[in-house]
C-alpha cells in the first residue's frame, strides 16, 4: 500500500504559481507514487491555523508572499541561513505526533547563486546591484555575497523603509549602499551583477530609462508577463540576462531534495517548466 506524502506551496495570491508543475514533474521522474503537491491560498492571518491543522502526511511546504517573514515565528526552528537572511520560502515537516519539529529554510539563495551560474557568473563579482527592499532582496544580498560581492548598491523606494532589510544585511556582514531607485538607470548598467526583485511592471520605468549600453549580467525574478520591459530592454543594450524562471527552478529543486530526500531530478523539471512557459501567451 503506498503511503500519501503530501507538500503545497502557500501564499495569497498563490492561484498563478508553477511550483505545483515543478515539483509534480519531479515526483513523476522519480516514481513517488504516493506524493501529491497541491497550491493552497493561505493569508498571513490564517498561516498559523494551518500549520496547527498539518496532519502525519504532509511532509513539507513551499511560501511564496506574503508568507516568507511571517512564518519565522511559527516555527519550531530555522535554519542558519534563513535565520541571517530573514526570510522562510522552506518549511519542513520532520517527525509526527508531539515530536513533530517544523523546520525553516531557504533555498532562494540556492536558486539565485544557480541562476546565475548558467550565465557564467560564478564567483569574483565585484560589483553589483539589488533593486528592491524585501525578502527576495534579502536573499539577493546573501546570493552576491557568495559570489564576492559584499559592498552592493540597493535601489529602493524610500530608504526610511529599508529598516528589515538593513538588518538583514548587517546580519549576513554585508555592507550595503543605498540609493534612491531613481538614481538607478544612470548607475546598474557599468555594475557586474544586477538583480531586481520588483513585482511585474515595477521595473518598467526603469527600462525605458536605461542608458545606450549596459555591460553587465541582469537577473529579474519577475518571470511574468515574459521577457519582462526589464529583461528586454537590457538585452537590446548588450548585457546578459537571466530569466526569474530559472531562479524558481533552480530553489524548487532544492526544495524537493530537502522534502524527499533524494537527488532532485533537475533535466525533467526544467522540461516541464520550459513547457509550461511556451504555452503561455506572451
Amino acid at each position: 500500500m503506498t503511503t500519501l506524502r503530501r507538500a503545497a506551496v502557500l501564499g495569497h495570491p498563490v492561484r498563478h504559481s508553477l511550483s505545483p508543475l515543478l515539483h509534480r514533474a519531479a515526483y513523476d521522474a522519480l516514481g513517488l507514487d504516493g506524493w501529491r503537491y497541491d497550491a493552497v491560498d493561505v493569508t498571513e492571518d490564517e498561516l498559523a491555523g494551518f500549520l496547527a491543522g498539518m496532519d502525519a502526511t504532509w511532509a513539507g511546504l513551499s511560501l511564496t508572499m506574503p508568507l516568507k517573514q511571517s512564518v519565522m515565528p511559527l516555527l519550531d526552528h530555522v535554519e542558519p541561513l534563513a535565520q541571517v537572511v530573514g526570510s522562510v520560502n522552506t518549511v519542513l515537516v520532520q517527525g509526527r505526533g508531539a515530536g513533530r519539529v517544523l523546520t525553516g529554510a531557504n533555498t532562494d539563495v540556492h536558486g539565485l547563486v544557480a541562476a546565475l551560474g548558467e550565465a557564467g557568473v560564478t564567483g569574483g563579482v565585484r560589483s553589483a546591484a539589488v533593486i528592491g527592499a524585501g525578502a527576495t532582496a534579502a536573499s539577493a544580498l546573501a546570493a552576491l555575497a557568495q559570489l564576492g560581492c559584499a559592498t552592493p548598491r540597493v535601489y529602493v523606494r524610500s530608504p526610511a523603509r529599508a529598516g528589515g532589510l538593513l538588518r538583514a544585511a548587517h546580519r549576513m556582514g554585508v555592507e550595503p549602499r543605498l540609493s534612491r531607485i531613481d538614481d538607478a538607470p544612470d548607475e546598474v548598467g557599468r555594475v557586474d551583477v544586477v538583480v531586481s526583485t520588483l513585482p511585474a511592471h515595477a521595473a518598467d520605468p526603469l527600462a525605458a530609462a536605461l542608458p545606450g549600453e549596459v555591460t553587465g549580467v541582469l537577473l529579474d525574478v519577475c518571470y511574468d508577463p515574459r521577457p519582462t520591459a526589464l529583461s528586454a530592454a537590457w538585452a537590446a543594450r548588450g548585457g546578459g540576462v537571466v530569466g526569474g524562471e530559472r531562479m524558481l527552478l533552480h530553489q524548487a529543486v532544492e526544495q524537493v531534495r530537502l522534502m524527499t530526500g533524494r537527488p532532485a531530478p533537475l533535466a525533467a523539471m526544467a522540461q516541464a517548466l520550459v513547457g509550461a512557459l511556451a504555452s503561455t501567451p506572451v
